[in-house]
């Protein structure tokens, strides 16, 4: 049962519930409890945009982008170590820390682009499964990417299981793309001395550089910073500095055998794309649907088999830690909960949409630019999550003893910088040409403005803890603090209305609201009729039902009148929680008290969530008793 105090953290389901401080046994042991969250971190970055982007990247440049996997890397983990620390040491996720320290109108734009961002990668995650059920089924592209809706009944699923069991899921498809790539490599057979010269840093012009910025936005995606800040939390440790430096020291090892296993699974698409098409003059393989067209170059029918196989399991790990992060970063800024398969169903509808469209419109041909473009945006963004990330672990008023050392925070403001550096010069060289052509006036406008919004977004966020001074300690509330409150005094109820069903519960529903009033209340008895004459007729119904259940009201109100009580009724008719909430507000009432049945899952559906309707509607106190 979550505890009180556990509103206010991060992931508030699993938050702690993987416990490190009662184990005992071997080294290795203790060590694997902690290990887990970077294997679901690292999933995105082996997701379907991971593919297009090294696919295009092995076709068209060979071996000669492999130093840009690799840097790309290096980055990652370099980045999630420090959301690790931030987890770990703080106790917060990225989005809750800049809920603190930011004001709202620096905090919208910021939440909006973590959405963006969290969209974009959902969309490649659709494309990529549509992509792979298509290889293997011949299913049309369209039909696949609706179909991928269902996984969110899959998510649910796991999250029952608990968060080790989720991880153990991941883990295994993981092992599934890096064992179906290891059989590629193996049938390639790559020339390893050519291979090497792949990590000598060049471009080769200006397609390059858009392959290599999309290539460093797959590997090194911003949500999973929040992710990952969050994920950290779900181990519970012992306190002080020696537990958590021991967390720490863990967690780096779990973060470089995670990421450098992910820059197996890249490394090994991008090489196999070098050998077989670009060696083979095929430099125009930049679809996933033609890489898997051209693999029975290597001579047999099962390479392209296992391509889609690993397609489909890296697209389906990808879309569960998709929607983790969502949910970190709407509970983060926004304080905001809301059911999980809501939570999915709407990030997946974002990314269904767009590709839907694309699909319709363009044709089947355009999804495969539309990946490497959606890595491409999550690029742009990386700033946005990176810079405060930096600033935070680099507070010591809030890291204490455990804030980055001088050496971790120059590498990682020059990897920001870089990385501010490269999005730039894309975004110049990408737009330029439309801006130079003639006409497109708004089209011009709009760009202007987006960039220069994003600048001085990016500016404020750098400078702000110069601008401030200091950046802000105060914790993160939902609730004020007790020694505000000034008015102790108890409210007394005056009118208090009754919504009965005439089950054996009503003794109960009525005894509850006596004891919220007592004697010198006023008691308002409400049934709402739902017999198919009062659904087409309303209160103009006359059946037996709307004449019974009038009977029984009264019945009742008489049984309260002869114990002193002052009571009187009221009939609905039709929509049961609507009803209800009109009959409250009609006749005054300053408090509800109804029933819950406890009904979960298919019987919502079918009976309906009255309750929760019924609260939404009215702005009075509302009493749920358990029936």
């Amino acid at each position: 049962m979550t505890n009180h105090w556990q509103k206010n953290v991060s992931l508030s389901e699993v938050h702690g519930s993987i416990d490190t401080t009662a184990r005992k046994g071997p080294w290795w042991r203790q060590l694997f409890v902690f290990f887990g969250p970077a294997y679901l971190v690292s999933v995105g970055y082996m997701d379907p945009g991971n593919w297009a982007t090294d696919l295009a990247g092995g076709s068209r440049f060979g071996y000669s982008l492999l130093w840009v996997l690799l840097m790309s890397n290096g980055i990652a983990i370099l980045l999630q170590n420090l959301a690790a620390r931030l987890g770990i040491v703080r106790g917060r996720d990225l989005a809750q820390a800049n809920r603190e320290v930011y004001p709202a109108y620096i905090n919208i734009p910021l939440y909006v682009l973590a959405e963006i961002a969290i969209a974009a990668c959902d969309l490649a995650e659709v494309l990529g499964m549509a992509i792979g059920l298509q290889l293997l089924t011949g299913l049309p592209l369209v039909y696949g990417v609706c179909i991928t809706v269902l996984d969110t009944f899959l998510l649910l699923f796991l999250q029952r299981l608990g968060m080790r069991r989720m991880e153990a899921f991941v883990v295994g498809l993981i092992a599934v793309v890096g064992g179906s790539f290891l059989v590629e490599i193996l049938l390639a057979r790559p020339a390893l001395n050519e291979v090497v010269t792949g990590f000598v840093p060049r471009l080769r012009g200006r397609e390059a550089l858009y392959i290599a910025i999309g290539i460093i936005g797959a590997t090194v995606m911003p949500h999973n910073l929040y992710l990952h800040s969050a994920l950290v939390q779900t181990r519970k440790i012992k306190p002080g500095a020696e537990h958590i430096r021991k967390a720490l020291k863990i967690n780096f090892l779990d973060s470089a055998v995670a990421l450098n296993l992910a820059f197996f699974v890249n490394a090994a698409i991008l090489i196999l794309a070098a050998t077989v098409f670009f060696k083979s003059g095929n430099t125009d393989v930049a679809s996933i649907r033609d890489a898997y067209r051209l693999l029975p170059m290597l001579g047999t029918q099962l390479a392209p088999k296992l391509f889609a196989i690993a397609l489909i399991a890296a697209g389906q790990s990808s879309t569960l830690t998709g929607t983790l992060a969502g949910q970190i970063v709407m509970e983060g800024y926004l304080q905001l909960r809301i059911n999980p398969w809501v939570r999915r169903l709407l990030t997946r509808l974002l990314a269904i949409v767009p590709a839907v469209i694309v699909i319709l419109i363009f044709g089947e041909n355009e999804v495969d630019d539309l990946l490497v473009l959606s890595q491409v945006f999550l690029s742009v963004q990386l700033g946005f999550a990176v810079i405060p990330l930096i600033h935070f672990v680099s507070d010591r008023k809030t890291m204490g003893e455990f804030t980055a050392s001088p050496a971790i925070r120059t590498l990682a403001w020059a990897a920001a910088a870089l990385l501010v550096y490269l999005n730039v010069k894309l975004v110049i060289e990408e737009t330029a040409p439309l801006m130079a052509a003639p006409g497109h006036f708004i089209v011009k406008v709009l760009i202007a403005l987006g960039g220069l919004g994003a600048i001085l977004l990016l500016a404020y966020i750098s400078l702000h803890p110069w601008i401030v001074r200091r950046i802000r300690h105060a914790q993160l509330r939902v609730h004020p603090q007790a020694d505000s409150w000034n008015d102790w005094s108890a409210p007394a109820f005056r009118h208090i209305a009754i919504a009965l069903d005439f089950s054996e519960h009503d003794q109960k529903l009525l005894a509850y609201a006596i004891g919220q009033g007592g004697s010198a209340a006023r008691y308002l008895l409400i049934h709402v009729v739902e017999s198919a004459s009062a659904r087409m007729l309303g209160k103009e119904s006359d059946d037996f039902e709307t004449r019974q259940d009038q009977q029984r009201l009264d019945q009742y109100q008489l049984l309260l009148n002869q114990r002193g009580f002052d009571a009187h009724t009221a009939l609905g008719f039709r929509h049961r929680s609507q009803e209800i909430a009109r009959l409250a507000k009609e006749q005054g009432a300053d408090m509800l008290v109804i029933g819950s049945h406890g009904h979960r899952g298919l019987k919502d559906f079918i009976y309906g969530e009255t309750v929760n309707a019924v609260r939404h509607e009215l702005k009075i106190p509302v009493l749920v008793v358990s029936l």
